[in-house]
């Protein structure tokens, strides 16, 4: 089994910033992207970023410039650093990681159970 727990949400004003921490624990053979979505009352899940093994990154168009996705191979952790922030940044966050439990079968996609973000005006 593979676990991913989040921490780092919270209350914030806007223009402030929080960091999103993602941990992956478990039978883990290898992990290949990791990312960050999110989702808002009466929305559906959107993509904001993700990062493969060898750190080329992807952004959502409404977070770029703002949002730093990152990770640290050695821990099976990624991080999702977001400035700026703006009341239309409230949501659930979740992380999301491809495993490989296994050199002989192929990643499955892993989710953890969101955190909360909220940014008031």
């Amino acid at each position: 089994q593979v676990q991913l727990v989040e921490s780092g949400g919270g209350l914030v004003q806007a223009g402030g910033s929080l960091r999103l921490s993602c941990a992956a624990s478990g039978s883990i053979f290898r992990i290949d992207a990791m990312g960050w979505y999110r989702q808002a009352p009466g929305k559906q899940r959107e993509f904001v970023a993700s990062i493969t093994t060898g750190g080329s990154t992807n952004y959502a168009d409404s977070v770029k410039g703002r949002f730093t996705i990152s990770r640290a191979n050695a821990k099976n952790t990624v991080y999702l650093q977001m400035n700026s922030l703006k009341p239309e940044d409230t949501a659930v966050y979740y992380c999301s990681a491809a495993v490989r439990v296994r050199i002989t079968t192929p990643s499955l996609d892993y989710w953890g159970q969101g955190t909360q973000v909220t940014v008031s005006s």
